[in-house]
């Protein structure tokens, strides 16, 4: 406790969001594991397991646009604490009998979830920029890839969570007790955060919503590429591919992914010294461009294994091992850049603008993810993922250098 008072204000006030952004994380991924195992034991296709997701994905499109506007007129306090309390409700929606867990119904509930977790990450991630001066962009960057990598690390814990509760306690007990646990977390929040964390000196008009940065907006439209070429296989065709060609029952699915997860967090965190921190370099452009071209190798390899007739197993598993590697680096290395990019005052418009495209490539991947797999197969779904971090690679190539993005404003003033 005498540590915590030794804080500043606004590192306590970050620490809290985290805590939450944290929690709600646990849940996320749970909740992503519950819907795809549990609808599939019930005879769901591959392409109307997917359509679970379409609201989750595409709301959180609109979140992400209209969160960041919100964040920055009503303050970071408020979108957090409106993402969890949406938490809650979707997940008391689909504590409901199991006749009203209609595909419809199921959706809407996906769509409030979805929803909430923008909120969420919006609300933490563009909290970071508030602590961390411009000039000190190694700090910016080890901060970014420490919440980024925990907190994927802690949805691999969630998608084991969710394997688990859906053995032990069943569908509707699981929803249950991860709503109870969410909902105490939230009157927490409620009662300890303030309410000025995040808002603009200068009240944001609708139409800011847009960027109006080039690095922003190229940066976002590799992260579109770079989501969908992850989810296009990962959310729906793996699953239900080692569930059905492999027999792999709820726990052994749900331990595998978690695990994956886990260690793509991990590798997250220590993402700035693998691409070079420590020897006094931080990532631009250049290093966007090398990592997403690096990265497109493996799922085409992947899918050439796969097509040989290599031990499906080991091709899969291996594969994915050194995918999660390199799409984690990937991952930390845009998440540092967007922070840096954004100007500090209503940073949240230029994070939520960022997130926006991230979640329209998630929503585009979901959607090839079911359709593809379903009607051509898992290697199908890699190759169309080469494609994808491919164009991702190729956009990269525009964005801005160390001398043009990296350098601090007064720098770039030559001051």
């Amino acid at each position: 406790m005498n540590a915590l008072s030794a804080l500043s204000p606004s590192v306590r006030q970050y620490l809290l969001v985290t805590s939450n952004y944290w929690a709600f994380t646990l849940t996320d991924g749970a909740l992503r594991m519950l819907v795809v195992l549990h609808f599939h034991s019930l005879g769901y296709t591959p392409l109307q397991i997917a359509a679970l997701f379409l609201f989750y994905e595409f709301f959180g499109v609109i979140t992400n646009l209209v969160g960041g506007y919100l964040g920055a007129r009503l303050g970071l306090n408020r979108t957090m604490n409106i993402g969890l309390g949406l938490q809650v409700a979707a997940l008391l929606m689909l504590a409901v009998p199991a006749a009203w867990l209609t595909i419809p119904w199921v959706m809407g509930a996906q769509a409030l979830s979805g929803i909430a977790k923008d909120l969420n990450k919006m609300s933490a991630k563009s909290s970071i920029k508030l602590l961390v001066p411009d000039s000190q962009q190694g700090t910016l960057y080890q901060w970014v890839a420490i919440l980024t990598g925990s907190k994927n690390a802690l949805k691999g814990v969630g998608f084991f969570l969710g394997g688990a509760l859906l053995a032990s306690l069943g569908f509707t007990g699981a929803v249950l007790a991860m709503a109870a646990v969410l909902a105490l977390i939230w009157l927490g929040s409620l009662a300890l955060l303030k309410k000025d964390l995040g808002k603009a000196k200068a009240k944001p008009k609708f139409r800011d919503i847009l960027s109006k940065s080039r690095a922003i907006n190229i940066l976002s439209a590799a992260r579109l590429f770079l989501f969908g070429a992850r989810d296009v296989w990962f959310v729906v065709a793996l699953p239900v591919y080692l569930s059905t060609v492999f027999g792999w029952d709820f726990w052994l699915v749900g331990g595998f992914l978690a695990a994956w997860v886990i260690g793509y967090g991990i590798v997250q965190s220590v993402a700035p010294a693998i691409t070079g921190k420590r020897s006094g370099r931080l990532p631009d452009g250049r290093a966007a461009f090398f990592w997403a071209g690096l990265l497109a190798l493996l799922p085409a390899a992947i899918a050439l294994g796969l097509w040989a007739g290599w031990p499906a197993q080991r091709v899969l598993v291996g594969g994915l091992t050194l995918f999660g590697v390199l799409f984690a680096v990937n991952s930390s290395l845009h998440s540092y850049l967007i922070v840096s990019y954004a100007k500090e005052d209503g940073v949240s418009l230029d994070v939520g603008f960022y997130y926006m495209s991230n979640a329209l490539g998630r929503l585009l991947g979901t959607l090839l993810s079911g359709w593809i797999f379903q009607v051509h197969g898992l290697e199908a779904c890699l190759w169309v993922s080469t494609a994808l971090v491919s164009l991702a690679a190729f956009i990269s190539i525009a964005l801005p250098r160390h001398a043009e993005a990296m350098s601090p404003p007064s720098l770039r003033r030559g001051v």
